[in-house]
């Protein structure tokens, strides 16, 4: 059987917006200007007002938005950045591109991301910064994280791929730092139709760096005053963020309503669904719950047509593109443990509600568990066959 209900579908999100998004693109082909013109300066001031900062700058990809944001923070050659290994590689990556070395610390398993607790004693004399991934949907402890920053004179770089509209404490996620990074890869909750991030900050200074750094490190056209790259957010990709910005909190709240189906209906069905922590406001990039037969799990959904996706199978430290870092196995042993055991279920705006009941319906056959009474949405569960 092939996949009928697929994990994600970023076509959905063109469907849905599809009148807008089309006369968005025309009015870029049609103005002649592909490469930093008005539509990318109007999104990187929307965008930046919807997170509620100063300054936004977008750049080529979400990598590279991390990866300059850590450079206009001074990190370089022979600095250490203090993370999380569960995470995408992208992350690792983007501090390794700053010539600095990545140094994990493990996660608070009910929410996936790091654990502060950890993160005093990685700390040396060459640590510059931390960078809290929040991971999911979710948002990392950012209170006590910018109090251990303070302290020891770090800056804090958030990155929020996977947070656009997340808040803690009635804060959006990417206000919370010195400065943030997010990417518009397809399948994020804001998401381009090809690769695109911004740098979002406070700092009037900071924004003027990542604006230098990512077009040669001019501040005037071909005059180049520091090392730069060419990172630059096109037109075209800038024209269709802003229809979809516009959409990103009802697009939020979808995600927070089916998410709630799934909890409701997979209460007592033998897998760990994802925590609700008081003050954040999670908006669900990905909806993952654990269980000790994962990979069972996986087989048995995708015989039966409902796509699956694990977030992530290998943590960075024990791939072999790091190995260079001297990490072991065991060295992060809750890390080590939720590689093992998390999946992502189908979860996205469009997705509809029998679909989220055949996921439900099907998860808890394999568990040999009966339908639930209802979904929390006092429509309750219609049988269905497997």
């Amino acid at each position: 059987m092939g996949i009928m209900i697929p994990q994600t579908n970023p076509k959905a999100g063109y469907t849905a917006y599809k009148d807008e998004i089309d006369a968005a693109i025309a009015r870029v082909m049609e103005s002649g200007r592909y490469i930093l013109g008005r539509e990318v300066a109007a999104f990187e001031e929307e965008f930046a007002a919807y997170i509620g900062v100063g300054y936004g700058v977008g750049v080529g990809s979400g990598t590279d938005a991390l990866h300059l944001a850590l450079r206009a923070c001074g990190v370089g050659p022979g600095d250490e950045v203090v993370t999380v290994s569960h995470t995408a590689v992208a992350t690792a990556a983007a501090i390794e591109m700053c010539g600095a070395r990545p140094v994990f610390v493990d996660i608070d398993l009910s929410t996936f991301v790091i654990d502060p607790n950890q993160i005093e004693r990685v700390i040396t004399s060459r640590t510059k910064a931390i960078v809290p991934v929040h991971l999911y949907g979710q948002v990392a402890d950012m209170e006590l994280i910018q109090s251990i920053a303070r302290s020891r004179g770090l800056v804090v770089v958030e990155d929020c791929a996977q947070s656009h509209g997340a808040t803690r404490g009635g804060r959006k996620s990417g206000s919370l730092g010195d400065i943030a990074a997010f990417s518009f890869y397809p399948t994020k909750n804001l998401g381009a139709f090809g690769d695109g991030g911004m740098v979002v900050t406070g700092n009037r200074e900071l924004a003027e760096r990542v604006r230098m750094l990512r077009e040669y490190g001019w501040r005037q056209r071909v005059n180049s005053e520091i090392p730069g790259v060419n990172s630059r957010l096109d037109e075209l990709q800038a024209a269709v963020l802003r229809v979809k910005l516009k959409h990103l909190d009802h697009g939020n709240g979808e995600r927070r309503r089916k998410a709630a189906i799934y909890t409701s209906g997979l209460k007592g069905g033998g897998v760990v669904c994802p925590a609700e922590m008081e003050s954040v406001r999670h908006v669900y990039h990905l909806y993952v719950v654990r269980t000790q037969n994962r990979d069972s799990l996986q087989a048995f959904l995708e015989e039966r047509g409902i796509g699956t996706l694990i977030h992530y199978p290998i943590p960075v430290h024990l791939q072999q593109a790091y190995s260079h870092l001297g990490y072991a196995r065991g060295d992060l042993p809750l890390t080590e443990a939720c590689c093992q055991e998390i999946l992502s279920l189908p979860l996205f705006p469009e997705l509809a509600d029998s679909e989220i009941e055949t996921v439900v319906l099907t998860l808890r056959k394999f568990m040999d568990l009966p339908a639930p009474p209802s979904v929390g949405t006092g429509a309750g569960i219609q049988r269905k066959p497997f």
